[in-house]
């Protein structure tokens, strides 16, 4: 007896539709988002009141480095060791060419150097486009 006869149809049948279905939606997410998983947690309370912990954040991937301004809510890899990934606002724009910006916690005192700045195109994962309460 092959191992194929063992398994009922049906149930390989489930198995493949449901494959299919995780690969459309990745691929309907990559599509949309520019990225294959465009959901973040808050992890911190640096953006507090604007954000919570365990807020869910819906993060645009397509939106230019270059079009981001003083406001948006940004995230992206700790630009000193690439180890963490953080959402805070930007400050303001350090330089034009390349282009580098400085972040900021809402609930921070000031930027933290290493954390907050300075922020390329090579650290930028993407913009917050919705937040989902906790």
């Amino acid at each position: 007896m092959s191992a194929s006869s063992s398994i009922p149809r049906g149930i390989l049948r489930d198995a493949g539709i449901v494959i299919a279905g995780i690969i459309i939606v990745w691929a309907g997410l990559y599509a949309a988002f520019g990225m294959p998983n465009p959901f973040y947690v808050v992890a911190s309370g640096s953006m507090v009141p604007e954000l919570e912990i365990y807020d869910v954040l819906i993060v645009q991937g397509n939106h230019p480095f270059d079009e981001l301004g003083v406001g948006d809510v940004i995230v992206f890899d700790r630009p000193s060791d690439h180890n963490r990934v953080i959402v805070h606002r930007v400050a303001n724009v350090i330089d034009d060419d390349p282009r580098t910006l400085r972040t900021k916690g809402d609930a921070n005192r000031a930027s933290i150097p290493g954390t907050d700045f300075p922020i390329t195109e090579k650290e930028y994962i993407g913009k917050v486009e919705h937040v989902i309460p906790q």
